[in-house]
């Protein structure tokens, strides 16, 4: 058994091609999603804004304005608003602020102040935010003015402080997020998608083992065949193994991606590997070609990967999607990977994960078991 462990892994290694299914593509696909999306999580909304008044009362406006947290203010160098409407029909801004001259005069006769807010109906969750900013600070404005007649009117101020205080108060709770951000979940996504092609270099292997007669001779040494079928599965473990190493290693260098518990996502790795190489394992002594093999493992990679949540998290599918999902080891393996690395999931959080990836390698062993006197036979003939 040893000897087939020794000989399939440097078989495997001088396979240029297993290298490109394995390491080239998901780290291609990581970094192409990652420099694209990677940035999506920044929550901070930019304001444009035209200021046309210049005057003590347009900039205070605008320094409160830019004081709260998570607004981003941008003063527009072009005074001319034409040219930033235009740029809303061009679809390169979302909205603009224009402050009209005579704001602060308004302000001081008592009147209604002039400002304006072009946007785009089309960017309605982009505008949204703003709307908000400038309903809350307006909000402060018509409070102060109140304030201020009432206070004419010779109201006591602690009066005045009853009549303005807010009949419903907004308490922020904190609670812990679960971190999820796109980078925690592009990167095991995409591990564990590509680690399902490792069926194709399964695959190939036993047609070649079969092609070549080595398989055949099998049967007549003292090997049996559940020795050769575990000297044949091990490498395939053991590469597996080192391809989710390699890329969330690759992650954690490069995009910063935290880890979590390593015991704990170093077993669900094991188990991964497990998976994925014990359903290779039966898929290739199943199928009739090698030709068959890949256009099989594709639908599982790919369906399992759009079902299982590798692409985007699963509670943004529809339910029905998610209930298919859950039959899936994608789904397993990328809820127990999501667990440990943004949740701060341990060993003890992910048992039903580990329990359930375990199985389907344990099942895809047994089928290639019962498989594989078939598989012998095509073979001596």
């Amino acid at each position: 058994m040893k000897s087939i462990i020794v000989k399939e892994l440097k078989l495997i290694l001088k396979e240029k091609r297993s290298y490109f299914f394995l390491l080239i593509m998901p780290l291609l696909m990581i970094v192409m999603f990652g420099s694209v999306f990677g940035n999506t999580d920044d929550s901070t909304v930019d304001i444009h804004v035209i200021d046309q008044d210049h005057s003590l009362a347009s900039k205070a406006f605008l320094s409160q304005m830019g004081h709260i947290k998570g607004i981003n203010l941008e003063k527009t160098a072009s005074k001319n608003t034409k040219d930033e409407i235009d740029k809303i029909k061009k679809g390169q801004l979302s909205s603009v602020i224009v402050i009209n001259k005579g704001f602060q005069k308004a302000l001081k006769e008592g009147k209604q102040a002039d400002l304006k807010l072009y946007q785009d109906p089309s960017s309605a969750s982009s505008v949204a935010p703003v709307k908000a900013v400038l309903k809350n600070i307006a909000n402060g404005y018509r409070e102060q003015k109140l304030s201020q007649t009432l206070a004419a009117k010779g109201i006591s101020k602690e009066d005045i402080s009853k009549t303005l205080a807010q009949p419903i108060v907004i308490k922020d709770v904190n609670t812990t997020a679960t971190g999820i951000n796109y980078i925690s979940q592009i990167v095991p996504g995409m591990t564990v998608m590509f680690v399902f092609y490792i069926m194709i270099s399964m695959a190939k292997r036993f047609f070649d083992e079969k092609k070549s007669g080595l398989l055949a001779r099998v049967q007549s040494t003292t090997v049996k065949p559940y020795q050769y079928l575990i000297g044949m599965w091990l490498p395939f473990v053991i590469i597996v193994f080192a391809q989710c190493v390699l890329l969330f290693a690759f992650g954690h260098w490069v995009y910063n991606l935290n880890l979590g518990d390593l015991a704990a996502l170093g077993l669900i790795i094991i188990c991964i590997s497990i998976c994925s190489s014990g359903l290779g394992l039966a898929l290739s002594l199943i199928v009739s070609s090698e030709n068959m093999a890949m256009v099989i493992s594709q639908i599982i990679a790919l369906g399992g990967a759009m079902v299982g949540g590798l692409w985007m998290p699963s509670y943004l599918m529809p339910s029905f999607v998610q209930t298919i999902g859950q039959f899936t080891p994608q789904f397993w393996a990328q809820k127990s990977l999501q667990d440990v690395i943004a949740r701060g999931a341990h060993i003890g959080n992910v048992i039903d994960g580990l329990a359930i990836l375990t199985a389907f390698g344990i099942v895809g062993l047994i089928v290639a078991m019962i498989c594989f006197p078939r598989f012998l036979r095509s073979a001596a003939n």
